[in-house]
């Protein structure tokens, strides 16, 4: 929502570097009042792979938002969770259960029923093909990050690996801006320079709470709770920016929430679920 308010000032190269700017001031302040210090970590290639995976994420779902529907954005977490079930069969060699491969089954059903939309298949490929392909990407970034996060987490606190790993996505994001942004795109508001400022604040502090939570409560019920954005998505498009949400969209959600519940519901098998550290890492 804050993205689409956002495009109306500026190109989404300059929401994805403003995310990520706004972003560590905001963690920044925090970590100061909470801990009196920040850690700005380099020489750690996670920190950079995190910091790839975050800017492509960030980079091709402003682009996609800013063009498309705000809806759109319900695609990213489904490509993620499949995107992270192949890492963790490829690279970790994991074994993936049936009921696994299932839900990511459902998740690319989902996926392709929402960028279908009942249309023919040209104007398909000619508008929300394009989307659905930037979407696809974001997700994979997003993995890559989760990714990154799972492997820091072990060497370092949560708020300066995400204060570091975001420092140096808004370096990313910085370096291309003279050359590929048209800058303001649109009239100069207050609504949206709030935007871009809010979208600061939940990028900074939101991957804080949500690591933070996720050692408080069961991590099957936090990446639940995370995947609940799907809803709100749609609700606040219809509701906010009056974009048409037709049985086509609302079935293809069902069918990879439903997905992503068989996923992450627990199996009632203690001992194989820690074999599974990736699997469930939304």
């Amino acid at each position: 929502m804050l993205v689409k308010a956002a495009s109306t000032m500026v190109d989404s190269s300059v929401i994805t570097f403003a995310r990520f700017f706004f972003g560590i001031v905001f963690l920044g302040l925090f970590m100061l009042l909470k801990d009196g210090r920040i850690q700005l970590r380099t020489k750690l290639t996670w920190i950079w792979l995190g910091a790839l995976g975050k800017s492509i994420n960030y980079l091709f779902e402003n682009l996609a938002i800013s063009i498309g529907f705000a809806y759109g954005n319900i695609l990213v977490p489904p490509i993620q969770t499949v995107t992270l079930l192949l890492i963790s069969t490829l690279w970790f060699k994991e074994h993936i259960s049936s009921r696994g491969w299932m839900a990511a089954g459902l998740c690319i059903m989902g996926v392709l029923f929402i960028s279908w939309n009942g249309q023919p298949l040209d104007i398909l490929w000619s508008g929300n093909g394009l989307t659905t392909l930037l979407f696809a990407l974001s997700g994979i970034g997003a993995a890559i990050h989760v990714l990154s996060q799972k492997m820091l987490i072990k060497d370092m606190d949560t708020g300066n690996m995400n204060f570091s790993v975001f420092f140096w996505c808004s370096v990313l994001m910085a370096i291309p801006l003279p050359i590929q942004s048209e800058g303001f795109v649109g009239p100069i508001t207050g609504s949206a320079w709030l935007a871009l400022i809010g979208l600061g604040l939940i990028t900074g502090l939101s991957f804080y709470w949500f690591a933070e939570a996720i050692r408080r409560v069961p991590f099957a019920m936090a990446v639940i709770v995370g995947n609940s954005m799907v809803l709100f998505t749609i609700l606040w498009s219809f509701l906010f920016l009056e974009e048409s949400i037709t049985r086509y969209i609302i079935i293809g959600t069902i069918i990879f929430l439903a997905g992503l519940l068989l996923l992450n519901l627990p199996s009632g098998k203690p001992a194989a679920a820690k074999k599974k550290p990736i699997e469930n890492a939304v």
